[in-house]
Formats: C-alpha cells, sequence, structure tokens
C-alpha cells in the first residue's frame, strides 16, 4: 500500500480509503468486520461513514472493528441528512451539528473524528453558522478537521473566503463523485483542491457497478444497485453511460484486467486524487479494488482511457489562447 498526505494536515492515509455505507445494510456485522479486518491486511488506515449510514449502524460496527487500533486509523464520517421524524433533526444549523457529533462519537466509540464532513450543501443555514460550529468543535478537540461533501466549487470556495477572513478552521478535505462517466470534478473541484492544498477522496470510482462488466448497452441485470435504487438509476441512467461501459470493458479484456480494479486505478492515477473510496458489500468484491494498488498507471495509459468517454467541458467558453488583451 502506498500512502499519500491529506492536502496540508500531514496526516499520511492509504492511497484507497474505504467507505462503510455498506455495513449494516448490504453486509451484516459478520462480513463487516471481515472486510475491516481484509482493509487492514491490505494496508488501509482511512475510514469513511456517516451517520445517516443504515441509520447509525454503520457508524457502530465501525467502532467496534477499530476499537483496539483506534490510533492508527484515520477516521471520517458526515451530518447532514436528518437521523429522525423531528423538523430540526437535519441540516447544518448549530444545533444539529452539535446534536450529531455526539451521537457520532458515541456509536464510533471514539473521542475525536479526524475528518467531519459536511454531508450536502444547506441552503436554509449560512455558512458562517455552520464554519463557526465546526470551528468550535475541532477548538474542544471533538473533531480535528472540517471536511466537505458534494458542495459545488464555488460554494467550497466562498466558505474558504469566510474561514480565512474570519479565522475559522477551513475544509481540509473534498469527497466529490468521479469516476469515468461522471467527471464533472474535473472542471473546477479538482483544480480548486490543487490550488488551496485540500485533499480529495472521491466516492463511486466504480459508477455504482457500473464500471465492473456487469453492465453494456446489451448488458442489463436484473439485480444490483443500478436496477434497484432509484437514485442510481437515475444517476447512471443516460444511455451513452452504458456505451462508455462497453468501450470500457472490451478495454480492460484487451489489457488483461478486471474492469473494477482498471477503474479504480484510473481514479487513483488522477494527481488530485488522495485516495478513491472503495466500498464492498462481500470480500471477493473488495479484493477487486484493492487489486488496484498493484496497477501502475503511466499518464499515456490513463489518457488512453479518458479518451473511452466525454471530457467535460471547461469551466468558462473562452478556450483560445494567446487572445488579443482587448477581446
Amino acid at each position: 500500500m502506498k500512502y499519500r498526505t491529506v492536502g496540508k494536515t500531514g496526516i499520511q492515509v492509504s492511497s484507497l480509503c474505504f467507505g462503510t455505507m455498506s455495513f449494516g445494510g448490504n453486509a451484516d456485522e459478520e462480513t463487516s468486520k471481515a472486510i475491516f479486518k481484509r482493509c487492514r491486511e491490505a494496508g488501509i488506515n482511512f475510514f469513511d461513514t456517516a451517520n445517516v449510514y443504515s441509520q447509525g449502524r454503520s457508524e457502530e460496527i465501525l467502532g467496534e472493528c477499530m476499537a483496539d487500533c483506534r490510533d492508527e486509523i484515520v477516521l471520517a464520517t458526515k451530518v447532514f441528512y436528518p437521523m429522525g421524524k423531528d423538523i430540526n433533526a437535519g441540516g447544518l444549523s448549530r444545533r444539529h451539528i452539535m446534536l450529531e457529533v455526539e451521537n457520532s462519537l458515541q456509536r464510533l466509540k471514539t473521542d475525536r473524528i479526524d475528518f467531519y464532513f459536511v454531508h450536502m450543501f444547506d441552503e436554509n443555514t449560512p455558512m458562517e453558522e455552520t464554519l463557526r460550529a465546526l470551528d468550535d468543535l475541532q477548538a474542544q478537540g471533538k473533531i480535528l478537521y472540517p471536511a466537505v461533501s458534494n458542495w459545488a466549487a464555488w460554494q467550497i470556495t466562498k466558505a474558504l473566503g469566510i474561514s480565512s477572513k474570519e479565522q475559522l478552521a477551513r475544509f481540509e478535505l473534498i469527497q466529490p463523485m468521479y469516476n469515468l462517466v461522471k467527471r464533472q470534478a474535473e472542471v473546477e473541484i479538482l483544480p480548486l483542491a490543487v490550488s488551496e492544498q485540500i485533499g480529495v477522496i472521491s466516492y463511486s470510482p466504480l459508477g455504482a457497478g457500473l464500471l465492473t462488466g456487469k453492465y453494456g448497452v446489451n448488458k442489463r441485470p436484473e439485480q444490483g444497485r443500478l436496477v434497484e435504487e432509484k437514485r442510481y438509476s437515475d444517476r447512471y441512467g443516460d444511455e451513452m453511460n452504458f456505451v462508455v461501459a462497453d468501450r470500457f470493458n472490451a478495454y480492460a479484456a484487451e489489457h488483461g484486467i478486471h474492469p473494477a480494479t482498471l477503474a479504480v486505478a484510473w481514479v487513483m492515477s488522477n494527481p488530485a486524487i488522495t485516495a478513491p473510496i472503495i466500498g464492498a458489500r462481500y470480500l471477493e468484491q473488495l479484493e477487486y479494488s484493492l487489486a488496484a494498488i498493484n496497477v501502475e498507471m503511466t499518464p499515456e495509459w490513463r489518457n488512453e482511457i479518458s479518451s473511452l468517454s466525454v471530457t467535460p467541458a471547461p469551466a468558462t467558453d473562452r478556450g483560445e489562447t494567446h487572445l488579443p488583451m482587448w477581446t
């Protein structure tokens, strides 16, 4: 396993992060613990969860798994989604953040969270309110660093400006979606992370299974997240995504490598990515992603794979170079 530094924090993390969304859901407790053990054997020290995963059960199982190695683990969890039916049971208000961090700490059986993510953007709460709460949690030692998931680049940039102006703890880690068919992060989020020296752990490197060899234009299994869960069928349902999957499957076969392994390796090879978040429902599934650490991908190889999908348009329509200063 190779290790990388998270932004400017000095924290060394494995080049793969394991996401425990399956714990307590698609993976029962016994399977979850076996998966955790295998991750540790492979050298993974970075684990990502969220309070909402299996309504807290994921955090509980992860807390049990790392009980005897907590100081060796870099831990991330999240806050935003409702954890109850009360009208104030969700969002990024100071009230909700302060309540939920205590609940997460209790479930995880730990006294601190290394990276505490705001899970989504909250249109109803001023950024200053959220950032002040996170800064207070850092001062109290309950979190080490604030982090952000699923925000647009302009929202992250605005937050960084507020943090700088008000001398608040800034976001040190970003968690965007990123895979061969979802490359929007390349336009602004990843360049922002590089410019500001912020770590990036991207999720969904396999496109909810789309890039594992199971799917194609004429290849649609009856079971799987893309079929069974509407959010994934909506996210990846565009026919072009299945065309890309066919191209990618053929390319992987030509090179004698499993598509899941190659998909994770492609994400890993982006220099802006600290660690892709991999997941698994059972041990065999995990092995394909772990194998990515043995893939030595050259820039030329990465470019070949990138050409199989559509490169997103740049952030500005002005793509010309060497323009006269008056145009």
